[in-house]
């Protein structure tokens, strides 16, 4: 069934996947971006695209009644961004403030347009990776409380995160818990830092991380728009790892030196609680749900063939 998708947020990373994906399947495609300069790329994906800040009710207002859609997809972030700067996750705070806003005002004009026009459906983007409960075995499925990581700078990101949640499923949306992006232009900066041997293993290295190909997590996001999905699914390949076993193989990957090791105190330091709580206590997720339900089928199961492959 061909299906007016209304893609908030069409540019980012995952955006520039997902459009391609929604057009191939058929589907009508109307797609946002901040910037007009954008405008043309959306058009190349084979979308309508539409200037809207996320951040403005009556622009979102507007935008979504005019285009009069059957589902309303969140990928609004700001992430990008924020990656424009070195990353900055002592502070995560201040480094994810805008995106955290998007994902609680954004979340709360999406919905108010949504029922405003009466658009029966909405998924949106949530967040699997190394945030699973910290306590109990290291693979979490969607039972399983997020860590809210309260006390540390990624305590705002994380009730962000909670917040899409609550409101997509009050909604009868869905909610979905994305990996680690890898894939075109998403790790590029830690690549980056990989090769400057900048981004060193933590202790020892035990914190599980999920990661997923974007061209996965795409293709998963079209099953839960096509099947009116509800509830919440992760979106994460069929390997969580520990940093001890990816960040050396992404490293040997990208042509960099094996990384450095350095010691808790060292790290809370110089990169803060956050990255050392997510490299020796994180937790993976499972994708058991998402197969199951949604019949999704990954190209990439492992990061060890995507890594390989994207870094050839």
């Amino acid at each position: 069934m061909v299906m007016r998708v209304f893609v908030a947020g069409g540019t980012g990373v995952l955006g520039r996947r997902l459009v391609p994906q929604l057009v191939a399947r058929g589907h009508q495609v109307t797609a946002t971006t901040t910037s007009a300069a954008k405008l043309g790329l959306l058009q190349r994906l084979g979308a309508e695209g539409v200037v809207m800040d996320g951040l403005d009710a009556a622009l979102v207002g507007q935008a979504v009644a005019r285009d009069q859609p059957d589902v309303i997809v969140h990928q609004m972030t700001a992430i990008s961004l924020a990656h424009a700067g070195k990353p900055d996750i002592k502070h995560m705070d201040r480094w994810f403030a805008t995106t955290n806003r998007l994902r609680t005002e954004g979340t709360d004009h999406l919905l108010a347009a949504a029922e405003a026009t009466g658009v029966p459906h909405v998924v949106a983007q949530s967040y699997a990776n190394g945030n699973g409960i910290r306590e109990g075995g290291w693979v979490k499925t969607e039972e399983d409380p997020t860590d809210p990581m309260l006390g540390t700078s990624a305590a705002p990101g994380m009730a962000a995160v909670r917040h899409v949640e609550e409101m997509v499923l009050k909604a009868g949306g869905a909610a979905l818990r994305y990996g680690g992006f890898y894939g075109p232009g998403a790790t590029d900066d830690q690549v980056d830092l990989i090769r400057k041997r900048q981004f060193p293993l933590v202790g020892r290295g035990t914190g599980y991380s999920s990661w997923v190909h974007l061209d996965d997590a795409a293709s998963a996001t079209v099953l839960a728009v096509e099947q009116k999905a509800r509830g919440i699914f992760n979106i994460v390949d069929d390997e969580p790892a520990p940093a001890n076993d990816w960040l050396p193989y992404l490293a040997a990957c990208a042509g960099a030196k094996k990384p450095m090791r350095v010691p808790v105190w060292l790290a809370k330091l110089l990169a803060g609680e956050v990255a050392v709580l997510m490299m020796t206590e994180g937790r993976g997720f499972s994708n058991a749900k998402a197969k199951r339900e949604l019949g999704w089928e990954l190209r990439y199961p492992s990061w060890r063939k995507g890594f390989k492959k994207e870094l050839a």
